[in-house]
């Protein structure tokens, strides 16, 4: 318009669905998606003088992608390729840096000031609420137009029925006012009708489309209900999905601004102040919240080999890459890390390569056709409405993606069957069909009934190899998938009676440890199509919890995943230690009683050795060594009960080198020899002194306290009364004898006359027992 040309003459577009261009275009508008498979397929960008990527600041993957790509092409073949980052947020530095220096052009334009006001609603969940009065306010307190900013279609719609509500009331700022929706899915002439002025004011209802990608004169004011859809990676399908999420504070900004553009201007925000200040800066850039095996398929695509070498603009979390890189290998697309015959075939579809798979799969087994709509269908938003969908069980398949397959292959035909789902979403409906054309272009499959049903879950299984599930036991819910997660199927899943399944799609999150997600979609798998190679069968050590003992099983796996597990014969020495010392490493107290006088006193005399004389080297007896012994003190046995009547220091002492051994009965013994001629056993703990517990008259003739660990600790005294009950605790002897022997003796030698009392204890001969009277 503004260059006064016919659209596909000089200036033309490109989008998913529709081209506007010719041989004579110089000024290309395209998608980032479109972008990124031209740069696949055409790397030099054969006659483009210059690429220009807009509204950088949103980070999306195929925009960083495509930068890196155009910027490899420029340094090693294309010095004559100019490229032009822009943004209206974006600190232009590390961009300007990426691209070797870069000159920086700041245009900034003429702002006017913005007042901003907090409206949050009473009510989250009923934010329509609030959105009326808001509009309202906004549209008395400015001229021109009120631009609302929503995260989604539905949201649209349900702001248009509140509006309109409120329009029918008398007084109300809303009569006469036009309410419009903007979005990406509304025709041209839809979205023109929101971009143009026209001669009532208006209420425009936009999603984030209008937030930096449209210009919408004469807006005097903008409502932000502060939320949008972004891109996360779903574990629950093993795609990414669009999410609900609070904008950031640049968006906010950015939001904001768009009142004024013309004037002074007012800015809305339904949520609060203390909501604002807790916003994010900015989004996280789709590189660190996305699954990566589309960016890694474009790359090997691309000819690159080194993934981790490869120059981003910012690179991705290296387990993030390492994860879609066995993504790849797992679907077959690439291996030992160079692209197959199936990865150049996913290469070329605008898919993600799971449902790629799908589709070249679907084209091997004669059903082509059908697996593009089932990819299709599983890319974009179920239009099956409620829970019809498990009403239909096909020809024997149960599945769920056939179930609607074969819905909208019946709203194709216009063919309304019997019992065929009313409930469709058109917009939905039309949308997938779309995407299926494109991606069949004008194959037609070559098997129908039943044999195209087979292939198409056959096509759904080589698309998702990792998703594999078996029911827990016949006609229950749950189920175990490939990696242990636990699921359980919905009631409303057409999958009633098949022990395997795919999981397709579920609720809660597969990665986290403790849920058990509801599987949403599911689609049922013959065992039979599953790869052989990876159903391995051998027998095995298991340990058995109730008898705390191992025993041989024959257990049947695919991959993981146990199928069939049964007690069978004598197990195997080796194994059963192994298998013993697995169980005992997460039961150290269950398996090795370490309770016991004997065990528990080793390891402290270990531990406050390790402690008090570094220098020796010793190990610390704590659980980390203990576990780390458990092969050695395993081998041989086969049971906990096995464990517990073993002697088990005598073991750990075993592991000790002859100079630590001596090192610790010289320096921690057991036992200290006292002058009445006992052995009297010290107690040990570690981080305290050890205890010798004595009778006073055994230690009649000791002048001072025993000390341990050469000398560096003293040993702390527990003297006792010829009762066995302790009269003074000290470590310090020396001072007892002198002062604290002295008080005791005149009440002691009351109570017990029959034991020896000298005045002088430390000439006096110690005694184990009283001696006889002459």
């Amino acid at each position: 318009r503004e260059r006064g040309v016919t659209l596909g003459e000089e200036v033309g577009y490109q989008v998913r669905f529709e081209k506007r261009a010719s041989a004579r275009t110089r000024l290309l508008v395209v998608t980032e998606g479109i972008l990124l498979r031209r740069l696949e397929h055409d790397p030099l960008l054969e006659g483009v003088g210059a690429l220009v990527l807009d509204e950088f600041h949103e980070r999306s993957l195929d925009l960083d992608l495509s930068l890196a790509l155009a910027r490899r092409v420029q340094q090693e073949a294309r010095a004559d390729l100019r490229i032009l980052v822009m943004s209206a947020t974006l600190d232009p530095e590390p961009v300007a840096l990426y691209l070797g220096g870069a000159p920086i052009v700041r245009s900034e334009g003429r702002t006017f000031p913005i007042e901003v006001r907090y409206r949050p609603p009473a009510d989250a969940r009923r934010w329509e609420d609030t959105l009326g009065p808001a509009v309202e306010e906004a549209l008395a307190a400015q001229p021109g137009d009120v631009l609302v900013f929503l995260p989604g279609w539905g949201e649209i719609r349900r702001a248009a029925a509140a509006l309109e509500g409120r329009a029918t009331l008398q007084g109300t700022a809303l009569q006469g006012v036009e309410v419009l929706p903007l979005h990406g899915d509304l025709s041209p002439d839809e979205q023109d009708r929101a971009l143009t002025p026209g001669t009532k004011r208006r209420v425009v209802l936009s999603t984030n489309v209008a937030e930096t990608s449209l210009t919408i004169e004469r807006v005097g004011a903008v409502v932000d209900l502060g939320l949008a859809r972004a891109q996360h990676h779903d574990p629950a399908s093993g795609l990414n999905r669009l999410e609900l999420e609070r904008i950031s504070r640049a968006s906010a900004e950015q939001r904001a601004g768009r009142a004024g553009r013309t004037g002074p201007g007012l800015a809305i925000r339904l949520w609060s102040q203390a909501e604002q200040r807790g916003l994010e800066p900015f989004a996280a850039p789709e590189i660190e919240r996305l699954e990566l095996s589309a960016a890694a398929l474009s790359l090997y695509s691309f000819g690159e080999t080194d993934l981790a070498a490869f120059p981003w603009f910012a690179p991705p979390p290296p387990a993030s890459l390492a994860t879609a890189l066995q993504q790849l290998e797992r679907l077959g697309a690439t291996h030992t890390g160079r692209l197959t015959e199936i990865g150049r075939a996913l290469a070329v579809l605008p898919l993600h390569p799971r449902l790629a798979r799908l589709v070249v799969e679907g084209r091997r087994l004669g059903a082509g056709r059908r697996a593009a709509l089932a990819a299709a269908l599983l890319a974009e938003r179920d239009p099956l409405r409620g829970e019809e969908g498990g009403a239909f069980t096909l020809r024997g398949y149960e599945s769920d993606v056939l179930v609607r397959v074969e819905a909208l292959e019946r709203f194709a035909a216009r063919r309304a069957g019997a019992g065929a789902p009313q409930d469709l979403d058109r917009g939905a409906t039309f949308t997938i069909l779309r995407a299926r054309d494109q991606l069949a272009g004008g194959e037609r499959d070559r098997l129908e009934g039943a044999a195209s049903d087979e292939a198409l879950l056959r096509a759904l299984l080589a698309a998702y190899p990792d998703r594999v599930a078996l029911r827990r036991r016949p006609g229950a819910p749950e189920a175990v998938m490939l990696g242990g997660r636990g699921v359980k199927l919905a009631r409303e899943s057409a999958v009633r009676a098949a022990d395997w399944f795919l999981v397709l799609d579920a609720s809660g999150t597969l990665g986290a440890e403790r849920s058990q997600a509801l599987v949403r979609s599911a689609s049922a798998v013959d065992p039979s199509w599953l790869d052989p190679e990876r159903m391995l069968t051998r027998v095995e050590a298991g340990f058995d919890e109730s008898k705390e003992r191992v025993v041989a099983r024959q257990v049947t796996r695919y991959d993981d995943l146990v199928v069939r597990d049964v007690e069978t014969g004598r197990v195997d020495p080796a194994l059963a230690a192994e298998a013993l010392a697995e169980a005992a490493a997460r039961d150290l107290e269950g398996a090795l009683d370490l309770t016991r006088p004997d065990l528990a006193q080793f390891l402290a005399r270990l531990a406050c050795l390790s402690a008090w004389m570094p220098e020796l080297g010793l190990p610390k007896g704590d659980e980390a060594w203990i576990r780390g012994t458990l092969p050695l003190l395993c081998s041989g046995k086969r049971s906990f009960d096995d464990l517990r009547r073993a002697p088990l220091h005598e073991s750990w002492a075993g592991l000790l080198d002859h100079r630590q051994r001596q090192a610790l009965d010289r320096h921690a013994p057991e036992r200290l020899e006292v002058p009445s001629g006992s052995a009297i056993r010290l107690l040990y703990e570690p981080g305290h002194p050890p205890i010798l517990a004595a009778r006073i008259q055994e230690l009649f003739g000791l002048e001072a306290t025993p000390r341990v660990a050469g000398g560096r600790v003293a040993v702390l005294l527990h003297l006792l009364a010829p009762n066995g009950r302790p009269q003074q605790v000290t470590d310090d002897l020396t001072s007892f004898w002198n002062v604290g022997y002295q008080q005791i003796r005149k009440e002691l030698r009351v109570r017990y006359p029959r034991h020896a009392w000298p005045e002088n204890p430390r000439e006096a001969p110690a005694e184990r027992r009283p001696r006889r009277k002459s």
